[in-house]
């Protein structure tokens, strides 16, 4: 059972404070069910927050008063009573549930590159995570690394250089932990109408790019899984790229081949003949065990056979994705899994954590089926030295680690990073995950973001998940983008 925690009634921080009881498993309830009762008091420039433990039949109280003001950052007093909170549950405990202190973002990193641009030091910003965010040492030196290993490809962004993504909404079959607006290929006729409607996105977002003076600089095509297309329609949706997106400027083309059972020889010859620079190849597991359980439809020989026919008949980086804390497995299994890898030697490796993600199968079997729960995952400790184990074997294949990002129900509260053997880091995942380069989004489910240079401001417009009411009503999707575009570059995207 949940413990239960309660903020007395004169108390400010009611969402920093739930924010912070959440990460320690407490949920609000009646102050007369509660074992844990929390005061923030605001006076002057200092934040007082006490702490009322019930422990063997007495209350131990506790109390930590913080400056607002306490730092040359000017934190709020909601940031101080989260930190005060977190420092006080952290004693109570006895242990921290976390690596990443009080931050909830799914990107930081953008607090990091934040403090570079005001010039702050290195050491100024493994600091502010450590004392400001309650960061390990650990955590603040992996992300601080890579954002400064991302300054050589952000420093060069300006107005007119954009990304653009492509999302294809097909997947052989659906894994279970999967949410990305995917389904299974349906029948040509619904293919074809798809098409139709991905061709007049692709040429209008073109006339956008003309438009506006646009530089492409780099391309993804992602989804679901593209290659799921039959050879023809994948060929046809590479021959619209190059027509219409692909400019004298684009660095790289990266195509989602995840799955074994979406490909072909003709599928990889096709991708090598239209200049496609890099593509994943993303078995997740190594582990028979663990693709049949996933819903995965193929061998482990399927992808080894797949990543060597790249190799042989292409020039194209290749990226591997593994999920550290699927559902029964264990160190020694991702520690394998791992060294299969190793053994491949893949360009480019991305270490994801299990996230129970709203709309997965996953999420779905946690609420309805009685015997699947969340102890069949891997305990948090075990995914814990799972990534810890993934950082060992990237480092012994010469990758630095380039990009991360967190997100919501992540086993451990961990993140998930993308290591690259230097030169071949993504263009894409970097400006895609630091929000500085304006992206145009083309697809079901595709996000259009309008970034001002300099000041990093953005503003979104979304294409509709479902297909049918992508194809509905494609016009109206395609007004919202052009209109968003004209304002970014007309300078009004933030005037009433």
């Amino acid at each position: 059972m949940t413990e239960q925690y309660y903020l007395s009634e004169n108390s400010f921080g009611h969402q920093a404070t739930a924010d912070v009881m959440k990460v320690f498993g407490f949920e609000e309830g009646s102050e007369a069910e509660s074992k844990l009762i929390i005061e923030h008091i605001s006076y002057e420039e200092i934040v007082s927050t006490k702490c009322a433990f019930w422990d063997r039949g007495l209350w131990v109280r506790r109390e930590k008063k913080r400056k607002i003001d306490g730092s040359d950052c000017h934190f709020g007093k909601e940031h101080v009573a989260r930190l005060n909170t977190f420092h006080l549950l952290t004693e109570f405990t006895g242990c921290s549930p976390t690596p990443w202190g009080i931050l909830k973002g799914v990107r930081p990193t953008k607090i990091a590159h934040r403090l570079l641009d005001e010039g702050r030091p290195e050491a100024d910003v493994l600091r502010i995570f450590c004392d400001e965010y309650a960061v390990s040492a650990a955590k603040a030196r992996l992300v601080t690394d890579i954002a400064l290993r991302q300054r050589s490809v952000l420093t060069y962004n300006n107005s007119q250089k954009i990304s653009v993504y492509v999302g294809i909404p097909f997947c052989p079959s659906r894994c279970f932990y999967c949410s990305f607006p995917g389904m299974a290929l349906p029948q040509p006729d619904a293919v074809k109408n798809f098409l139709t409607a991905l061709h007049a996105d692709i040429c209008d977002a073109s006339q956008s790019i003309v438009r506006h003076g646009f530089e492409v600089e780099s391309i993804y095509v992602g989804g679901g899984t593209p290659t799921s297309l039959a050879t023809a329609d994948l060929e046809q949706v590479l021959v619209w790229i190059e027509q219409h997106l692909k400019g004298p400027k684009t660095k790289e083309i990266t195509v989602e081949a995840g799955r074994p059972d979406s490909l072909n020889h003709d599928k990889i010859r096709l991708l090598g003949a239209h200049d496609v620079t890099r593509v994943s190849v993303n078995p997740q597991s190594m582990q028979q065990k663990t693709l049949k359980r996933i819903g995965r439809n193929h061998t482990i020989q399927d992808i080894i056979n797949i990543f060597m026919e790249f190799r042989s008949v292409t020039k194209c980086l290749i990226n591997m994705d593994v999920i550290a804390g699927l559902p029964g497995e264990t160190l020694a299994d991702m520690t394998d899994t791992l060294e299969k890898i190793r053994q491949l030697n893949p360009d480019n490796l991305t270490v994801h954590t299990l996230s129970v993600k709203r709309g997965s199968n996953l999420q779905s079997l946690l609420v309805t089926d009685p015997l699947f729960t969340l102890e069949d995952l891997p305990e948090p400790s075990v995914v814990t030295r799972m990534i810890d184990k993934a950082a060992s074997v990237a480092a012994s294949m010469h990758m630095k680690p380039y990009y991360l990002y967190r997100q919501k129900n992540m086993v451990g509260n961990l993140e998930n990073v993308g290591y690259a053997k230097e030169p071949h880091l993504s263009y894409y995942n970097i400006q895609m995950m630091e929000e500085r380069q304006t992206v145009i989004g083309i697809g079901p489910g595709a996000t259009t973001k309008a970034v001002v240079d300099k000041t990093h401001r953005l503003k979104s417009c979304y294409h509709a998940k479902n297909v049918v009411y992508y194809q509905k009503d494609l016009d109206r999707y395609l007004a919202k983008r052009r209109t968003l575009l004209e304002r970014l570059c007309a300078g009004t995207l933030f005037m009433e």
